[in-house]
């Protein structure tokens, strides 16, 4: 029993031209671009399967996804290149939402450091958390109970333990510590 042969026609240079710019000079399935990768032309119906040569049945394609699809059919055609920008637009805007949530996000768990570490300055003046307690301790603390809940603790520590503010800080880092622990039991 002999093979199938199936007959192909080339691809001219002018068509492979066209197609990678109509996507761009882009892999329509990863979306690299060279230099990176070296496109290819890719058959979006396999002509082992009976697709052809023509212009809408082709795509451009990196080494790497070309060998990954094989010979398989695709059941949807890849988005045009227009398509895909207002894709990435819609990914760039998310992505700049994020951030900006992030930075918000950051600048009230800072605020909310500033305004716990104002409370121990003002019961020890001159004295202050260190950078390393107020991103390390405090923010985690943060993570796990709100600021009135920390504040109380270290009203609590300083009601305490008085002059003693390397005492006060155990003991606050004690009573927030056992908050948490309540939390997690209720």
């Amino acid at each position: 029993m002999t093979k199938k042969t199936i007959k192909r026609k080339s691809i001219s240079k002018k068509l492979r031209f066209d197609v990678f710019k109509r996507d761009n000079f882009q892999c329509v399935y990863c979306g690299k671009t060279p230099p990176e990768i070296t496109l290819e032309i890719d058959h979006i119906e396999p002509i082992s399967k009976g697709g052809d040569n023509d212009i809408n049945n082709l795509v451009s394609s990196c080494f790497d996804c070309n060998r990954g699809k094989r010979n398989v059919r695709l059941t949807k055609k890849p988005n045009k290149t227009p398509e895909n920008i207002e894709i990435l637009k819609e990914k760039e805007d998310q992505l700049k939402e994020y951030r900006k949530l992030i930075r918000k996000i950051n600048r009230r768990i800072n605020n909310n450091i500033n305004g716990i570490n104002n409370i121990y300055i003002k019961a020890y003046p001159g004295w202050e958390f260190s950078d390393s307690f107020k991103t390390g301790s405090l923010k985690r603390f943060l993570n796990f109970l709100t600021k009135e809940e920390i504040i109380e603790a270290l009203k609590i520590a300083i009601s305490r333990l008085g002059n003693d503010n390397d005492r006060v800080i155990k003991y606050f880092c004690g009573v927030c510590w056992q908050k948490i622990k309540d939390k997690r039991n209720e």
